[in-house]
């Protein structure tokens, strides 16, 4: 891989030189092998805390006795460093923290940092700084105020060790290093084909080139990404599920990229009852057949020119970090040619099928030399069964300089907000400044529990106190079951999925007022963490004057929606409350007056 290790010109180099030693080699050696395993860890998590960072900790004593560890779960769950700390206990004291990326808690939230300088933490070892440049170097800097020593690998000694410890951290969450530095998410090319080099027969039948075991791996990949985007050739010709199958409770959405919009009345992909798919085409391609998918529930959406640059910058904006490509040759061939696949993935499986009509992985790129290949980095071999599987980037990952998108590109989700007329706050994903305003961050509240409101019950967040009031009060079993399967949901995402599930395949449990009660609902339940959380509420009133709007492209209820067609009534309850607030203290202030 080409990675750029800046070198240092301050007298840090020359100081770190003296400890080259053999226990120095040693002591590097100890922290090299100590990120990676936090490297591991956080690999661990990959796909069930999209859209944040896959963080993992270790903590070791300077014996090297590793005493606690703990990964990023999902998304709204404790931070790897809590985790860790719980784990490790006492032993903590004095002891040092591995991290394979720089703590980045949503703005006004230190939970992570706040978990090592309370443990007693001697020393924290960072394998990179955030990608995020509002959140770069903050947690590493609060750290280091709490008289905790704080070492950056790569940035005071360099080896060949610590630079491949350095790499994994890179590895591990490249998706969002690649998202913080370009306009699209980042894309894997994945692929299965025989040793002579074709994808199918050349009747088109493709069932089966590779292993079970390899299959087992593609539902890996799938479960580890946002979406999973196929051309129209492969809907009509193998009518594809593209589901991940992995039983994790994470499903990408399925994406179709067609041209033309011929494609079959009936197919898997139109079934939206788990997960939805999106249609991408050309504007104008057949009305009659939008209108047909626009009933199943599938979305459509129309491009002036259908081209995988386009495409890809438009769910960069949707707010995607990751993509598996799982189309033919034609369409891959495309988007190489884009500039938008960062990775390819290859199973080789051990069969010969000849065929000079017969489809290859990659369509034409206009090559005629074999100087003009495309080389790819940073390759990987493994056997998989009988197959063998071979990755390796066509990108480099960027260095860790990302190019966060200003205000005004901020503004081309909601094209309809004028920013002249008032201060508009964003809020939806991890690197928002505001990100803990959601209803899925990490902030556990106690709210009632039945109709007598006396039976108080803690709730890991808003949102699972949210999905599990649809079904209480309910006389039924199987609705007491469902709440207490939210209300023990290792993450909200997973609240939020069973809850959802549930109200749409068994509508009978739900509460029959549910509808006329759900905003009331939402608004105690916000009530609760922002009087809960002295940090939240003074974030929350930093914010009078300005319109406060829930980003999500997806949610037309509480969102804001693709283009600020959304209700966004999330946003319109913090404003709510935010106002009670400040009435509240002015009352405060008007009573302390008189007195």
């Amino acid at each position: 891989m080409a990675l750029t290790l800046r070198v240092c010109s301050s007298p840090l180099i020359c100081r770190a030189t003296l400890a080259t030693g053999d226990n120095g080699r040693n002591h590097h050696a100890n922290d090299a092998a100590f990120i990676r395993r936090a490297a591991d860890l956080a690999e661990m998590s990959a796909g069930v805390t999209s859209p944040h960072p896959n963080f993992g900790c270790v903590i070791a004593t300077s014996s090297g006795k590793v005493t606690g560890e703990g990964y990023l779960y999902a998304q709204g769950t404790k931070p790897a460093e809590a985790l860790a700390v719980e784990a490790a206990g006492e032993s903590c004291r004095g002891s040092t923290a591995y991290l394979n990326m720089e703590p980045g808690d949503c703005h006004g939230d230190h939970t992570a940092v706040s978990a090592l300088v309370q443990a007693g933490i001697g020393r924290v070892v960072v394998g990179i700084r955030h990608p995020l440049k509002h959140l770069r170097g903050s947690a590493i800097r609060e750290l280091r105020s709490h008289g905790i020593e704080v070492s950056v690998l790569g940035e005071d000694f360099q080896s060949k060790v610590l630079e491949e410890a350095r790499k994994s951290c890179l590895l591990v969450n490249a998706p969002l290093i690649h998202r913080a530095c370009s306009r699209v998410p980042f894309s894997v090319l994945k692929y299965a084909m025989t040793l002579d080099g074709k994808i199918a027969a050349s009747s088109g039948h493709a069932a089966w080139i590779s292993s079970k075991l390899s299959r087992t791996r593609v539902f890996e990949l799938r479960g580890r990404s946002d979406a999973v985007i196929v051309g129209g050739n492969t809907v009509r010709q193998d009518d594809p599920r593209l589901t991940a199958r992995h039983g994790h409770g994470h499903t990408p959405t399925r994406i179709v990229m067609t041209q033309s919009l011929d494609l079959p009345e009936k197919a898997n992909l139109w079934d939206v009852s788990e997960v939805s798919t999106i249609v991408a085409t050309q504007r104008g391609a057949r009305k009659s057949f939008q209108k047909y998918l626009a009933s199943k529930g599938v979305e459509v959406v129309e491009f002036d020119m259908l081209n995988p640059r386009e495409v890809m910058e438009y769910f960069h904006l949707r707010g995607y970090l990751s993509i598996l490509w799982e189309c033919g040759g034609t369409l891959a061939a495309s988007a190489i040619s884009s500039g938008v696949i960062h990775k390819v993935v290859a199973f080789v499986a051990p069969k010969i099928i000849g065929g000079r009509q017969a489809p290859s992985p990659v369509g034409d790129l206009g090559m005629v030399e074999m100087t003009q290949a495309l080389n790819l980095i940073n390759v990987c071999y493994e056997q998989v069964g009988p197959d063998m599987l071979v990755s390796g980037f066509l990108q480099p990952i960027p260095d860790l300089l990302p190019v966060i998108p200003s205000e005004d590109a901020t503004f081309e989700i909601d094209p309809s907000v004028n920013p002249f007329e008032s201060s508009i706050i964003f809020f939806y994903k991890t690197w928002d400044l505001y990100g803990s305003f959601s209803n899925f961050s990490p902030h556990p509240i106690r709210m009632p529990y039945g109709e007598e409101n006396d039976d108080y019950r803690t709730w890991s967040s808003v949102e699972h106190y949210y999905q599990a009031s649809k079904f209480v009060g309910v006389e039924n079993p199987l609705a007491h079951d469902c709440v207490e399967n939210i209300r023990t949901a290792r993450s909200p995402e997973e609240a939020a999925l069973i809850g959802r599930s549930k109200q749409r395949q068994q509508p009978e449990l739900v509460r029959e007022d549910w509808e006329d009660v759900k905003i009331e609902v939402m608004y105690m339940a916000l009530k609760c963490k922002f009087s809960t959380y002295p940090h939240l509420k003074s974030m929350l009133l930093s914010t009078a004057g300005s319109v406060l709007v829930e980003a999500s492209p997806h949610d037309l209820f509480w969102g804001g929606g693709r283009d600020g067609e959304g209700l966004n009534y999330l946003g319109r309850l913090l404003m709510q409350l935010r106002s009670e607030y400040i009435s509240e203290s002015s009352v405060s202030a008007e009573n302390a007056s008189l007195a």
